[in-house]
């Protein structure tokens, strides 16, 4: 065909093709950065994408397409107006065909994963592309495409809401070299190079998934995708709630929120997991304050804390759950120091002028919103989480919108939900997992949530999952021993992802959930203070005995520490790194996490090593390693001992002064029959030396746990002093 004539055609479905799905393209400029040898790689979302492609980026491209679209009938019609190669991904031939074409300086636009993703995440990363690259001498310039996945051109009719014209919005990223080492050859340079491909592909995905916006206008954004009327929160209390339904609500609530607080205000929540938590999260949100998520397991000392160090104006909860929960006392401590509003007693304040103004933010939500906050800015406060505690005094995490959203987005890239999945949330909301994983992600990702107010009951939880039919599940390793030891091996039939974290994840529980219901549990990494999330591993990228792979858009580096010869101590910078601390008895300013590179690097505190690949294996805590005869010795390897002499029960280790080495190893067990010899030959079969076992061996019928699901190192720390000096 004559070139005018494509030419004229090409704009013509341009001016068409943009009217319809109102495409946006972000970092055009990019493209020009790139040499003259250049190979795009783009993520493959639906049929079209090569079409957007083709008429929203500079002319002229090559475009490499696998046999199977090649071979559709519709797609033919459109062949003969660009220009194109088939490519194989397995056949060799055809690679070295696409190298001659990059050397020849056409650039070239490649699909890596070889076909369109059917789960709304990234597929199998093929090593062909990247070593077209390498061998050509490449620029490899990073193209997103998000949007298309919502049309009726994608493979994900059954699991998301398809729209004739969904926003599309494309996204071009700086162009980098696949850098490779010239010792490296044959499978080891394939796979190296793969690797680095799967880091591009998995920016690409973030970047398509992270959208700048606050937490409320996400919502909004999340209804709009899966539709108003959609059923997104179940509880126990037999509450169904559909996004429409929870705006409605939201801003009925959020009514009261703006007559008790001024902008800005901290308006704290203490509430179980149930429907009315995320409703009240929703309706902070929407008045632009800040919510305190209050951990109501800290007792009225921890709370009280947590209040004045937060300068909590409010505080939300309900008379029937301090009740249930007997936190009677924890409550009068709160109305001491702090305004206490109870649920229920809002419901005979509510007016016909209340559920008006609610019916017109549910239906006209985004017109609602602007109007209501013209300062819409992603990078103020959102949510203020409390940490453990586990090892000291909690301190106040601010996270901000953006970190937030862009924690959710780094976890799409690798674990995308549908609407087919049905989220187990046991968590709290307190607990930045529960938090992330139990609420927000499937809130966003359109997936139904059925919240659970209490992680702890070891019969009811495997027994709800088989009832629901529940496909996601996140928990400690406390928590998931426990179903995994009480549950029905039917139980989790239809489990797709059981992620742990908070705690390591023990080799007894991870062998009991595979031998019992077939499932693998994946162990997760993170920090309050990273939003939650660090590092996880999927089904994409599962090491054992690690905690996953870094993020995309984690930075690291590892700072050495004395007396602890492989590995160091972890310090991360990520767009999901909190905007800093609030210390009780301050001034109330933030304090920005910096270390000596500079702010906005995180100390995590851990001692990991961390391979090629960025997975990353946890010695243990930097305050959990105990001194002894001048070295250093994880009290995490003592209790891996102790979880391999005596499986079905749960312990915990603590370091206590020595007068002759410096420190001594105690460890508390919940088997009633624990003796030191025990752990002998335990100690010899994982091959670790003698020194990390414990001087002594103590009995106790229940470690003290936080609410979260951790140990209680404090609490446990003092029981025993108590039991070494009795």
């Amino acid at each position: 065909m004559l070139k005018p004539m494509r030419t004229l055609l090409r704009w013509i479905a341009r001016a068409i093709v943009q009217r319809l799905f109102r495409v946006r393209v972000i970092g055009l400029d990019n493209i020009s950065l790139a040499g003259e040898r250049t190979l795009i790689v783009a993520n493959h979302v639906s049929h079209l994408d090569a079409l957007f492609l083709y008429l929203f980026l500079p002319q002229p491209l090559v475009f490499a397409l696998e046999p199977a679209t090649v071979s559709r009938r519709w797609i033919r019609l459109f062949l003969p107006f660009i220009d194109w190669v088939e490519m194989d991904p397995l056949a060799p031939h055809t690679l070295k065909g696409m190298v001659k074409i990059l050397k020849h300086g056409d650039r070239t636009v490649v699909f890596p994963e070889g076909r369109i993703t059917d789960t709304g995440s990234l597929m199998k990363i093929y090593e062909g592309p990247a070593m077209m690259a390498d061998s050509a001498d490449a620029d490899v310039l990073p193209v997103g495409i998000e949007g298309l996945q919502y049309s009726q051109f994608s493979l994900l009719a059954r699991l998301v809401r398809v729209r004739s014209f969904p926003p599309v919005k494309i996204v071009c990223l700086a162009p980098r070299k696949i850098i490779l080492s010239d010792s490296l050859q044959g499978r080891g340079r394939r796979a190296k190079a793969a690797s680095a491909l799967l880091y591009i592909m998995r920016e690409i995905a973030y970047e398509c998934a992270y959208e700048p916006t606050t937490l409320y206008q996400a919502i909004l954004d999340a209804m709009q995708r899966h539709g108003p009327n959609r059923v997104i929160i179940e509880d126990s209390t037999n509450a169904k709630l559909s996004y429409r339904q929870l705006l409605l609500r939201a801003d009925i609530l959020g009514q009261f929120v703006a007559q008790e607080t001024d902008r800005r205000d901290c308006v704290g929540v203490m509430l179980p997991s149930t429907a009315a938590s995320i409703v009240m999260l929703s309706a902070i949100q929407s008045r632009g304050r800040r919510a305190a998520m209050l951990n109501f397991t800290a007792g009225a000392r921890g709370l009280v804390i947590a209040c004045e160090t937060a300068n909590v104006a409010v505080v939300y909860t309900s008379r029937r759950f301090v009740q249930e929960a007997g936190l009677e006392a924890v409550a009068e401590a709160l109305e001491d120091m702090t305004k206490v509003v109870y649920l229920e007693d809002l419901r005979d304040r509510v007016t016909i002028v209340h559920k008006l103004r609610g019916l017109l933010a549910a239906y006209l939500p985004n017109i609602v919103y602007r109007i209501r906050q013209r300062n819409r800015d992603p990078h103020e406060d959102c949510v203020i989480l409390f940490t453990s505690g586990s090892e000291g005094i909690p301190k106040g995490v601010v996270l901000t919108h953006s970190n937030v959203i862009a924690n959710r987005a780094q976890v799409q890239t690798l674990l995308a939900l549908t609407h087919d999945d049905v989220v187990l949330n046991v968590l709290p909301m307190f607990h930045a997992f529960g938090l992330l994983g139990g609420v927000l992600i499937p809130l966003l990702d359109g997936a139904k949530i059925y919240c659970y107010p209490s992680p702890l009951h070891y019969r009811v939880i495997p027994e709800l999952s088989y009832q629901l039919g529940a496909t996601c599940l996140f928990g400690t390793n406390t928590f998931l021993a426990g179903y995994a030891k009480q549950g029905h091996p039917y139980d989790f039939h239809k489990m797709r992802f059981v992620i742990a974290g908070a705690e390591k994840l023990s080799t007894e529980t991870r062998r009991l959930w595979a031998d019992k219901y077939g499932i693998c549990v994946y162990e997760g990494y993170g920090a309050t203070e990273a939003s939650p999330v660090i590092a996880v591993n999927t089904p994409m990228g599962n090491k054992p005995n690690s905690v996953g792979q870094l993020l995309a858009k984690m930075e690291y580096y590892i700072e050495p520490v004395e007396g602890i010869p492989t590995g160091g101590r972890l310090v991360v910078r990520g767009p999901n790194i909190m905007r800093g601390y609030l210390f009780h008895g301050g001034d109330g300013d933030y304090y920005p996490p910096s270390t000596a590179y500079g702010q906005g690097w995180y100390d995590t505190g851990d001692i990991v090593t961390v391979d090629n690949d960025e997975f990353v294996s946890i010695i243990g805590r930097q305050k959990r390693f105990a001194k002894i005869g001048g070295e250093m010795v994880p009290l995490q390897q003592t209790e891996e001992i102790a979880n391999l002499a005596w499986p079905e029960y749960s312990h915990a280790a603590v370091a206590l002064a020595d007068t002759r080495k410096g420190e001594q190893i105690i460890l508390v067990s919940e088997y009633s029959e624990c003796q030191r010899s025990d752990l002998v030959g335990a100690a010899k079969e994982l091959g670790v030396p003698e020194l990390s076992l414990p001087k002594r061996v103590i009995y106790h019928a229940a470690i003290p746990l936080l609410g979260s699901g951790k140990v209680n190192y404090p609490a446990l720390r003092d029981l025993a002093k108590e039991m070494v000096i009795t």
